[in-house]
């Protein structure tokens, strides 16, 4: 009975924390016209400016995970050399999964040019936590067609830091980008053993 006690109090706990990292109220929030954040990384600060316009349901929920701390400690863990570099598993997986809420697909208004920002996804209405930087220009990104949806639409660029962009460490290639469900399974815990080489967002937020 003891032992049963224990648990339901943990489960009541653990429950109470997730409550205050993550609402449901936050996916109605709007993003402005305009914003820009800071991005610190173990390789140095970069900046993005988001535009609304360019994607209205995108940047909002860009703006939504910015503004409510979700990339703090989370690994830029693909970083394929000439391409991308993508980021957003929450190391802590009961945040991951509530962030994963899919958002409505939206036409590409901006194009995939170097160092703009795009979710990434995986059929239809799929874009939700994760990000990558486009490293040069991938304009095929903005027809590419597969899963019923097509292009990626653009949803920020990077304003200063590029070259703190282009210094993450890209020696994994592709690799952790085909384990994704082991990153969601067991978080920073998993690459910082495994792939001790994997750089991170240490935390982002909007700047004026």
């Amino acid at each position: 009975m003891k032992n049963k006690i224990l648990l339901i109090a943990s489960i009541v706990l653990f429950s109470s924390c997730a409550t205050k990292k993550f609402k449901e109220k936050w996916f109605a929030k709007e993003a402005p016209v305009t914003f820009k954040a800071r991005f610190e990384t173990t390789k140095g600060n970069f900046d993005i400016e988001a535009i609304r316009d360019w994607s209205p349901k995108g940047v909002d929920r860009f703006y939504q995970l910015i503004k409510y701390g979700y990339y703090d400690d989370v690994a830029i863990y693909r970083v394929v050399p000439s391409f991308v570099a993508q980021f957003g598993i929450h190391n802590d997986s009961l945040i991951n999964k509530s962030w994963q809420k899919g958002i409505e697909d939206e036409p590409v208004i901006q194009k995939n040019d170097a160092m703009t920002l795009a979710f990434a996804r995986g059929g239809i209405e799929t874009r939700s936590n994760q990000i990558f930087i486009n490293l040069k220009d991938n304009y095929r990104l903005d027809k590419l067609t597969y899963s019923g949806v097509s292009g990626f639409p653009v949803i920020a660029k990077v304003i200063e830091g590029k070259e703190n962009v282009l210094k993450f460490y890209n020696g994994y290639g592709d690799n952790l980008g085909r384990q994704q469900d082991k990153i969601n399974k067991d978080g920073n815990t998993f690459l910082r053993e495994k792939y001790p080489k994997v750089d991170y967002i240490i935390k982002a937020y909007l700047i004026k």
